[in-house]
């Protein structure tokens, strides 16, 4: 018990370490309106070091698009200098990153161990996988399919009750480290199915009749990092060869167009597309999974923040999928549902005409392999509080997002191929 307390007084005293390195900092947004407005962004983007939330990346930036952007404590009065200098219209999201990362541990569920209702760090996540595993026997069961970059085992859940020919949807959260409401999510999901079953008979009939498996989080070793030395950490832990900057965008690093539109080969970009296709041992883990699965996995499900969004393929090209109208449409009803709860708006459609290109991400992948319902949700919320989601918002984000994934889910069991 004492080496437990000392570890979490250690982990919250390294937290509150890192932490400090936000105190001033501000996130802005701006909508430029004209190419010479987005040149300007540019220009400042190439001369001061500035973290982009939306999109993933200065070369992304468009005219009527808003960017928003995060900047150094000691260069926002320079920034902002130059915003009204060029007549760019802008606005502070977040004043103060560091007040914004106190405020997000709102919860009211202030307990060391596991909650649904807080953000959980990996090892608290760990330990409530074995335990989920543990005490649903006939509803859960756990295994291990790879490691990270850094040796830690990559776990997934599979849940559904057994029978025999099931077909299955797979589901994974925590593709960038940041983005903590999306392992908040396959922790909340693994819960209802949990708690419903039985209770439920939307979930009752999900389960009976489809496996669901679920990757809680895929980049582990990323996820670590945020909870540890940088809160606003992206991409994986992985080393490049020839290059100080490390880890590689694991959500371009798939072999969908792999590092064309929207991704990039610098190794210090946040879109850093990775040396090779499936060059991450994350990435390679989930995709060999899927590729020995195939036959059974009808629907690919992942969760994102954030932007309010429910994407489907392509985001490579512009080009449509073939069965577009049918994804609309299913899009159109799942945002719907989602929305019938608290009012929360999501914009639909194909990721690259919706959001932003983006070469190399797993849903594309997924559906060039043969899935033919493959979706991406960009969770709460539209950028008040971004990737610092207060912990008083998950519960409200999973609920409605249920209503959604459970729409689909059902949807995919009416339409089996």
């Amino acid at each position: 018990m004492w080496a437990l307390l000392v570890l979490i007084g250690a982990a919250t005293v390294s937290a509150h370490l890192q932490d400090l390195a936000f105190n001033g900092q501000k996130v802005f947004r701006v909508i430029p309106q004209n190419d010479e407005q987005v040149e300007i962004i540019s220009s400042l983007a190439s001369s001061i070091q500035v973290d982009f939330w939306q999109p993933d990346s200065v070369t992304l930036v468009r005219p009527k698009m808003q960017v928003d952007f995060r900047v150094e404590a000691d260069k926002c009065f320079e920034v902002e200098e130059l915003l009204k200098e060029s007549g760019l219209e802008y606005r502070v999201l977040i004043d103060n990153l560091q007040a914004a990362l106190d405020a997000q541990f709102d919860s009211q569920a202030r307990t060391t161990t596991h909650s649904y209702e807080k953000y959980n760090n990996w090892e608290t996540i760990a330990a409530w996988i074995a335990d989920t595993a543990e005490k649903n026997p006939d509803l859960v069961s756990q295994s291990v399919i790879g490691e990270t970059y850094e040796g830690r085992p990559m776990y997934l859940l599979k849940v559904g009750k057994s029978g025999p020919n099931k077909k299955a949807i797979f589901i994974d959260c925590g593709f960038h480290a940041r983005e903590w409401i999306s392992p908040a999510f396959c922790q909340w999901f693994v819960k209802e199915a949990v708690e419903t079953y039985g209770k439920d008979t939307v979930m009752t009939t999900l389960l009976n009749s489809l496996d669901f498996y679920v990757l809680p989080v895929v980049n582990i070793d990323g996820y670590v990092y945020t909870w540890t030395n940088n809160r606003m950490w992206r991409k994986t832990r992985s080393k490049n060869a020839n290059s100080y900057c490390i880890g590689t965008d694991p959500n371009r690093n798939f072999n969908a167009g792999w590092c064309t539109l929207g991704a990039s080969k610098n190794p210090c970009d946040a879109t850093y597309c990775g040396s090779a296709p499936e060059s991450e041992k994350e990435t390679k883990a989930l995709a060999d999974f899927i590729r020995g699965h195939l036959s059974t996995i009808k629907a690919y499900l992942t969760f994102h923040s954030y932007s309010q969004m429910l994407l489907f393929p392509y985001s490579y090209t512009y080009k449509l999928p073939s069965n577009y109208k049918e994804l609309n449409s299913i899009a159109h009803v799942a945002a719907s549902k989602l929305a019938s709860l608290y009012h929360t708006k999501y914009t639909y459609g194909p990721g690259a005409a919706t959001i932003y290109p983006a070469a190399g991400g797993s849903d594309d992948w997924a559906f060039d392999e043969g899935i033919k319902y493959c979706f991406t949700f960009e969770l709460r919320d539209t950028g008040r509080y971004g990737f610092v989601l207060p912990e008083s918002q998950i519960k409200p984000t999973c609920e409605e997002t249920l209503l959604a994934v459970k729409y689909i889910a059902n949807y995919v069991l009416e339409h089996l191929y």
